[in-house]
């Protein structure tokens, strides 16, 4: 008796997340320049407002959590462009968008590489450009918690850019066109966590806003991406 054959299962998400995750690391292996090129702007940019600014510690200091905030937001704009580009060229994209298991998921290794390699680096190094530009020890630590949360939405919104624009040749400009005045409300912010911290206010309620923007991206934010995809690989 001939038996009907069964459907194939769809393979587990662990197993298809940490081949995602690995691929992730093997690529950013492979090309140490992009994973550098973030944190080598954001050292030679602040190296270069002490010499426009002059060496004045307290002017300095007045400056520092702009120089230091507007600096993270452009080195964060530094390769989203390609965020999707060699999954598209080497047909990754493509069989993602086909897989049985949730895009939302798929694209949440992609999102986590991007926001180490331009967010939490730039982060955990941030205290000592900030040193450099005498800021105090509690501006410093509250630079930091901001700089994690508002690093992580601007990389979901630089990725969503990434997605409308990953079929054409060069988005770079368009991506930051489309993306950078999303980043006002981070950048404000972030700003103004660190100036309350340095004025002796309560920094947690604008940290916790920016924690609210995270939520929301993490919630929301990979969703518009897969339609962005969906809609830039159709057309």
């Amino acid at each position: 008796m001939n038996r009907e054959p069964r459907p194939q299962q769809p393979t587990s998400l662990a197993p298809v997340f940490a081949r995602l995750c690995m691929r992730q690391v093997l690529l950013r292996a492979r090309r140490p320049v992009e994973v550098f090129q973030p944190f080598l702007f954001f050292a030679l940019v602040i190296l270069l407002f002490p010499l426009g600014l002059g060496p004045a510690p307290e002017r300095l200091a007045v400056f520092a959590p702009a120089i230091l905030w507007i600096t993270a937001l452009l080195a964060n704009l530094l390769g989203i462009e390609g965020l999707f580009r060699q999954d598209l060229e080497d047909g990754t994209l493509d069989q993602l968008l086909s897989a049985p298991q949730s895009l939302y998921f798929l694209l949440l290794p992609h999102l986590l590489a991007q926001w180490i390699v331009s967010g939490v680096v730039l982060a955990v190094c941030s205290p000592l450009f900030a040193y450099g530009l005498s800021m105090s020890s509690g501006g410093a630590w509250v630079l930091v918690g901001s700089l994690l949360l508002g690093s992580g939405a601007m990389t979901i919104l630089g990725a969503l850019g990434a997605a409308l624009t990953v079929g054409l040749r060069r988005g770079g400009m368009l991506v930051s066109l489309l993306v950078t005045p999303l980043y006002v409300p981070i950048l404000i912010f972030g700003t103004g966590a660190v100036d309350a911290a340095l004025e002796g206010r309560d920094a947690q309620p604008v940290l916790a806003l920016l924690g609210g923007i995270l939520a929301a991206g993490i919630a929301l934010g990979p969703l518009a991406i897969s339609a962005a995809l969906r809609i830039s690989v159709e057309n």
